[in-house]
């Protein structure tokens, strides 16, 4: 079997459905958009955000997907339940930590951090079409 070095990337675009290496963290810190598709399969999909100091990425469901998103860089709340209403759930979050949000889950995450929070996030199935880029909130919105 021959061995091939891998060649890592950290170009803010969506590398899938292509096998891919990169390097996470130091891509999601570079990551200058609300939301950038990063990775998208059939099956999977990787998100880079940014969220700015004291905004949050917006109460959300997804009631298909269930969701990993892990801090790779500041400090944030997740708030999560089952009602949009009654989140019951609460954590304080810090680089390397991560939260597992089940489909029909709704859930926000606030940056309380003095910097930008930049997270990771992966859908399965995927949640955003190929290339999604949302350089805003607004964006995102629309």
């Amino acid at each position: 079997m021959k061995s091939h070095h891998a060649k890592f990337c950290d170009r803010e675009t969506d590398h899938g459905p292509m096998p891919f290496c990169a390097n996470i963290l130091r891509t999601a810190k570079k990551n200058t958009h609300f939301r950038t598709a990063f990775w998208t399969g059939t099956h999977l999909q990787m998100t880079l955000m940014c969220i700015p100091v004291r905004e949050d990425i917006g109460l959300e469901i997804h009631p298909d997907t269930d969701q990993y998103i892990r801090v790779e860089a500041g400090r944030a709340v997740v708030r999560m339940g089952s009602c949009e209403r009654n989140l019951d759930r609460q954590c304080v979050l810090q680089t390397g930590d991560a939260v597992f949000v089940p489909c029909g889950t709704w859930h926000n995450i606030i940056n309380i951090g003095s910097c930008p929070l930049k997270l990771s996030s992966v859908y399965a199935p995927p949640h955003h079409p190929h290339g999604t880029v949302h350089h805003t909130k607004a964006d995102a919105a629309e």
